[in-house]
């Protein structure tokens, strides 16, 4: 049973998704202010966090700000309906998906599922460690290194890379991408895979010849290259 720490001002809706999760199986708290929200999702008690973007005291974004900060404990964020600028600002600061409101809990719980599946450590993805030249990648330790130096991903950002570094040498789709890696279809317009590989590309190291190691190629995706 996962804990899962929702935080959302609108108390309602709060407790409306909270019955609907704790029904599928997931073990609920509810707050509704982003200060005691922080102190919260660092406490080490919770396996995930849905947080909304708009509340008093401390907004969503400031909370996830502090908790990248600290840690990686996932967190899928709770954003406005068309409002892409706050969207795209969570996804920069390691937000690992998104929900607009108003959402369907349905839609909610099976998205949590899927960061869940992901972020477990093991699971049924080969632990035989990937090495393409300066980066290495431990799959059974979420663990990523570049040039011996362990770089901080978070969970969907671990998932984008290791798939590219499975395919090292060819493009993958950003559909690929996003079935694979954050466990939903690509929607018209989403740019979400292209926010969280600008991020990576940031946190890892260039090839020696000053290139990033990872590559848009026109029209197929993105391709991790090899020196």
């Amino acid at each position: 049973m996962a804990a899962v720490l929702l935080v959302d001002d609108d108390v309602e809706l709060a407790e409306m998704l909270g019955d609907y999760l704790a029904q599928d199986g997931f073990q609920v708290t509810t707050l509704h202010d982003g200060e005691g929200a922080v102190e919260a999702a660092l406490s080490g008690d919770y396996a995930i966090v849905v947080l909304d973007v708009m509340m008093p005291k401390l907004s969503g974004i400031e909370v996830l700000r502090r908790i990248r900060a600290a840690n990686s404990l996932p967190v899928l964020m709770l954003t406005a309906k068309g409002d892409d600028l706050d969207r795209i600002v969570g996804l920069e600061l390691g937000a690992d998906d998104y929900v607009p409101k108003p959402c369907q809990p349905r839609e909610l719980a099976a998205r949590l599922r899927a960061i869940l599946r992901r972020t477990a450590s093991g699971g049924e993805a080969a632990t035989a460690p990937i090495v393409v030249g300066p980066l290495r990648i431990r799959p059974e330790l979420r663990r990523v290194e570049w040039d011996g130096a362990v770089v901080e991903l978070t969970s969907s950002e671990f998932n984008l890379l290791e798939i590219l570094a499975r395919h090292a040498g060819r493009p993958v789709s950003k559909s690929e991408l996003s079935e694979q890696a954050l466990g939903r279809p690509l929607a018209r317009f989403d740019r979400s895979i292209d926010v969280h590989l600008s991020s990576i590309r940031h946190k890892l190291g260039v090839l020696s010849d000053g290139r990033s190691c990872i590559q848009t190629v026109y029209r197929q995706g993105y391709q991790l290259i090899r020196e």
